[in-house]
């Protein structure tokens, strides 16, 4: 089927037509896709098709050979067809060009348009793509124009066109000029967007390789873009004096974040303090925090500086901050807000400059609401909250948790304990409710109780399935088959009727997978009785 532009009969109004017809569509493709390879291709055959522009094809610049500097001499250069349209794969294989050879090698070299209008008359045309014999028997004439790229010619658009045609040479290169430009304007901007990609790739490698090096300079693990978005949050904020509240949940690291956070400040070199707040005993938490004066209580036989007193010039770490009763959190806010403290029983203020970091796993905006922290309070300690992800988050840092947990419990319990990898791909599919701490907990009790020196799949397996078996033994009544939440009630029951020794305490967080709030849940204690406790027995 002929179109138009095979017809010597087009009327200059009818070419002018194709002519913005083609415009149209090339500048449609160029809003809907900014790759070159589709637009160039797809715009050579526009030139075919609406006016008769045949075997069009685009030349550019080789890169430079291994080795060889990209600035190198251009006369060492070479070009080779990139895109084409009505040349067959081995047309295009051919269509290799040194450095001023040919018509197309003069255009690259001189930057300057060739018209020829009889290829069978012109020396320099070398036939080089497609044999004469392959071309029509009329008079074919060859248009070649410069692509410029950041103001260097890098690439040659060239095509054929038959002579007899009721059309002038001049607006064909007219229409040639335009398209040569906007390939041009294409082949730069995807030179810029490779440029800003790979400049982007090398940054983020580098922020990565800063970052993980940072992780292990705190004792930090892991490298997942979770983790790594908190210690960048940490670093931003590490020089400020602001208070910064760490969220998430139980045994997530919020201690080691927080050590971190000291670590990158100014005041690395002075006192990091760390309180539990959770394992503190009600009737003693002014003391403890603000420290007292002789006399003023029984048993106060001399002053004692508190927490907040011996962290002066560094940072205090108050954990658990949500366990903090409301009388407690007036004096806190006294402290922060005006950097002093009185002692109980004291009548002087004494001047600290502490940066204060605090951390919980409760929802404290809704403490808030149910009047159980104060909104002042709150407002203070959320300057700079930063959220620690949960281990089901960071999967991807299970595998090196785990060795490094591995590693150290080999080395305190003399033991050579290793994992195989289907071990290691059984930790990350786990759903660690107790986080980093309840994996730190299997990983020990695996190093202490496997007699294997592999641990295998199916070894782990029991060993995930313990917490329910060592509730179980705790009663000494029940079968192999208790469930997890029979575990937890005859931990319960036994304990009631106890006075929570160090074993009942264990076996408790041990059925609770290393979770202190559900352990201590299941002795019908608070978690800051349940904290305390711990601490008496030499547990924490």
């Amino acid at each position: 089927m002929k179109t138009q532009a095979d017809s010597a009969t087009v009327s200059p109004t009818d070419w002018h037509a194709q002519e913005l017809l083609l415009l149209h569509e090339v500048m449609r493709l160029v809003g809907s896709s900014l790759a070159p390879e589709r637009v160039l291709r797809e715009m050579l055959h526009l030139m075919s098709e609406l006016l008769g522009l045949n075997r069009g094809r685009i030349v550019l610049m080789d890169p430079p050979a291994d080795g060889e500097a990209s600035a190198a001499s251009p006369e060492k250069r070479t070009a080779s067809i990139c895109h084409a349209y009505g040349l067959t794969r081995d047309e295009v294989t051919r269509g290799h060009y040194a450095w001023g050879e040919g018509l197309t090698g003069c255009v690259l070299a001189t930057g300057q348009p060739v018209i020829v209008q009889d290829i069978d008359r012109e020396p320099q045309f070398l036939f080089k793509c497609v044999a004469r014999d392959q071309l029509p028997d009329e008079t074919v004439a060859f248009l070649a124009l410069p692509v410029v790229v950041n103001g260097q010619p890098m690439g040659v658009l060239a095509c054929h066109r038959i002579r007899s045609r009721q059309r002038h040479l001049k607006d064909d290169m007219a229409v040639l000029r335009v398209l040569a430009t906007l390939a041009g304007q294409m082949l730069q901007l995807a030179l810029l967007v490779d440029d800003n990609t790979r400049r982007l790739q090398r940054h983020n490698a580098m922020l990565a390789q800063t970052l993980e090096t940072k992780s292990a300079r705190y004792g930090l693990i892991g490298s997942s873009p979770s983790m790594l978005q908190a210690l960048v949050e940490l670093e931003r904020v590490s020089q400020a004096s602001v208070s910064v509240l760490l969220l998430g949940e139980s045994g997530t690291g919020k201690e080691l974040f927080a050590r971190a956070l000291h670590l990158a400040s100014g005041r690395r070199d002075q006192p990091f303090i760390k309180v539990n707040c959770a394992a503190i005993p009600e009737s003693l938490f002014e003391s403890e925090l603000f420290g007292h004066e002789r006399g003023a209580f029984t048993g106060a036989n001399t002053g004692r500086p508190g927490w907040f007193e011996q962290a002066d010039g560094g940072t205090i770490f108050l954990d658990e901050i949500g366990e903090l009763p409301l009388a407690m959190q007036s004096k806190l806010l006294r402290t922060l807000q005006e950097g002093t403290l009185v002692r109980l029983g004291g009548r002087r203020e004494l001047k600290v400059n502490v940066r204060l970091v605090a951390a919980t796993h409760r929802e404290l905006a809704a403490e808030v609401q149910a009047g159980r922290f104060r909104q002042d309070l709150y407002y203070r300690l959320n300057v700079i909250p930063i959220r620690l992800p949960s281990l089901r988050e960071r999967r991807e840092d299970i595998p090196a948790l785990s060795l490094h947990f591995l590693n150290r419990a080999n080395q305190v319990h003399e033991r050579n304990v290793h994992l195989s990898s289907g071990a290691l791909r059984m930790l990350t599919q786990l759903d660690w409710p107790g986080n980093i701490r309840e994996l730190g907990n299997l990983i020990e009790r695996l190093v202490l109780l496997t007699d294997a020196s592999v641990v295998t799949e199916d070894a782990l397996s029991r060993f995930v399935q313990q917490p329910a078996t060592g509730a179980a033994e705790v009663a000494d009544t029940t079968g192999p088959d208790v469930s997890t939440e029979h575990a937890a009630g005859l931990v319960r029951a036994y304990a009631l009727a106890t006075s929570h020794s160090a074993q009942v305490l264990r076996q408790a967080l041990l059925a609770n997978a290393g979770n202190q709030s559900r352990a201590a849940q299941s002795l019908n204690l608070t978690l800051r009785q349940f904290g305390y406790r711990l601490r008496k027995a030499g547990l924490l």
